[in-house]
Parts: C-alpha cells; sequence; structure tokens
C-alpha cells in the first residue's frame, strides 16, 4: 500500500506516519517546514520539502509516487493567524487542497482522508456535539477547514474520489508545539517544566475534548479501510475543564502548580465536546487513551527533550 502524507512532519501528521510504517506501507511525506521538524520524520519514509500551494511540484511528486491513498494533515492551523491574515489562512487551506483534490483526480488516487476540525461547529447548541449539529464557524480558520468539506464531496460525486473527514477535537500528545495554537496541554506542560507561571483565561472551568495524538494516528489508519463517504468526529466524548486540565497534569508530575487567571477572551467558547458514537460504529475505532495515560507519556516526553537540551547546552559550553 502506497500512502502520501502531507504534513508528516507535524505533530498529527508524524504519528500517523509512524504508524503506516509499522504496517509495512510505502509512505511519502509532503511538508513545507513552516512548523514540521525534520527530527520528527521517520526514516523509512519518502520525504518531499513542499508546499502545497506549489500545483505543479504536486504533480510531479504524484506522478513519481503514484500513491493509492492521500492522508492530508497539512494547514494553517492558527486561529489568531487566520484572523490577522484570512488571505493566507484560504490560500493554504483551500487553495492547498485543491491542488491535492486535483493530484488525487489526475493520477488515480483510490481514497482522501482529510484532517478537519471540531472548529467547523462554532459555539455548541447542544452537548456532545454529532456529526449532524449545524455548521458556524467563528473564525477564518473554521471556514478554511470547512470549505475543503465541500470540496472533497463534489471531486468525489464529479470523479468518483473516494474520501473520509475526520473532524479532530483537541488534539495533544508528544512533538506538539508549545507555540502552537490549541495547544493548551503542551503549553502548560512547558511552562510548568521552565517554572513559568500558568494562565488560564477565564474562570478555567470551560470544558474541553482533549484527545491523544496516537489515538488521532490510528483513526487514519481506521479510515483506511472504513468510513467511505463519511465525515466522522475523533474526540474522547470526555469534557475536562481546563482548570481539571492542570490539576491533572499536577497529579502525573506530582508537582504543585497554582494557575494565576486572567480575563476570559473574546470569542472562546465555553464548552465543547464531540460524539464520537458514529467513529465508533462506523471506523470501528474508539480511543483506547484515557487523559492521565496521554498525559504520562506527553510529560515524559517533554521532560526527556529538556533533559537533552540542557545536555547539548552543557557540551557547547565544553567546546
Amino acid at each position: 500500500m502506497k500512502v502520501l502524507v502531507t504534513g508528516g512532519a507535524g505533530f498529527i501528521g508524524s504519528h500517523v506516519v509512524d504508524r503506516l510504517v509499522a504496517e509495512d506501507c510505502h509512505v511519502a511525506i509532503v511538508d513545507n517546514l513552516s512548523t514540521g521538524l525534520m527530527e520528527h520524520v521517520n526514516g523509512k519514509a519518502v520525504f518531499y520539502r513542499c508546499d502545497i500551494g506549489d500545483g505543479e511540484r504536486l504533480e510531479r511528486i504524484f506522478a513519481s509516487e503514484r500513491p493509492d491513498y492521500l492522508i492530508h494533515h497539512a494547514a494553517q492551523i492558527s486561529v489568531q493567524n487566520s484572523l490577522s491574515d484570512p488571505l493566507k489562512d484560504a490560500r493554504v487551506n483551500i487553495m492547498g487542497t485543491l491542488n491535492l483534490l486535483n493530484c488525487c483526480r489526475d493520477f488515480g488516487v483510490k481514497k482522501m482522508i482529510y484532517a478537519s476540525s471540531a472548529a467547523v461547529y462554532g459555539n455548541p447548541e447542544y452537548l456532545p456535539v454529532d456529526e449532524n449539529h449545524s455548521l458556524n464557524p467563528l473564525s477564518p480558520y473554521g471556514i478554511s477547514k470547512h470549505t475543503p468539506e465541500h470540496y472533497i464531496k463534489m471531486y468525489a460525486d464529479s470523479y468518483g474520489l473516494n474520501y473520509t473527514v475526520l473532524r479532530y477535537a483537541n488534539a495533544y500528545g508528544p512533538r506538539q508545539d508549545a507555540q502552537g495554537e490549541g495547544g493548551v496541554v503542551s503549553v502548560f506542560i512547558d511552562h510548568l517544566l521552565r517554572d513559568d507561571p500558568i494562565v488560564i483565561y477565564g474562570d478555567g472551568e470551560q470544558t474541553r475534548d482533549f484527545v491523544y495524538a496516537e489515538d488521532l494516528a490510528e483513526a487514519n489508519l481506521a479510515a483506511l479501510g472504513a468510513g467511505d463517504y463519511g465525515i466522522f468526529n475523533i474526540s474522547t466524548s470526555v469534557p475536562t475543564s481546563v482548570k481539571g486540565l492542570l490539576e491533572a497534569i499536577n497529579e502525573v508530575g506530582g508537582s504543585y502548580a497554582r494557575p494565576l487567571y486572567g480575563p476570559a477572551r473574546p470569542g472562546d467558547i465555553r464548552d465543547s465536546y464531540l460524539s464520537n458514537q458514529k467513529a465508533r460504529l462506523e471506523l470501528g475505532w474508539q480511543p483506547k487513551f484515557s487523559l492521565y495515560q496521554g498525559l504520562e507519556l506527553t510529560l515524559k516526553y517533554y521532560m526527556r527533550m529538556c533533559m537533552e537540551k540542557e545536555m547539548e547546552g552543557a557540551e557547547s559550553e565544553v567546546f
């Protein structure tokens, strides 16, 4: 099986690549390294440094690789950046996806798996949010993640392209950038390890649905053989408050960090968690990692990264 993964040097995409390689798939990665890192690239995968906005280069890559499947994770993921530069957000997330859809059509890709987002729903009208919930994205990012879903369906109807859309809840785990959008777990852990203040905006009772990166990777593998022409929430279906998240990190890490509280940020959704019932029934997928299990693995990863950086710093001082 030949699979091309866009964003395969990034946070979630690199975990997907690792699972595909473990299943003995031939994997090619397309990533422009704007946020991804070469250290995350699996050594058994073929790597192309390429922007998905470069349609001509993508055509050459598809002609060379002839993938059976496309798993599309490359994206502009910052809500704040989408607000400050909606044109760039649209170029990457909408136009970039269209370039990939054209390649799928022209080179006979069997199926496209598209990483979408809970941001397409906007403020929940009911909880948990299921796939029938109305779509009312609150930011250019939410719009630019939703719009490709329409194009994907159109390419399916017009050209026979099979697809599965996965709408992710709040992802966390190893390799997440602490400076990245939506990475509250990595931000809290990063500040904890640096002994920096941890700020919670609002009263901390706002809830989110935190799903571990390896569970997301498993959902992508499940979608290779199931969920044809479907849209699925990939989530835990468990709400966790931001305050409760910090308490869990403290418990897992044996720490006693106490937060500073700042004013609630305008536009922040108060409560959000997604139903994963459809994914359980039709993809045969369910999350394997509890929040505490995922946090333990994530904390160990960041502690190891800190130790390695300290060792590198000590070696540079010696030499």
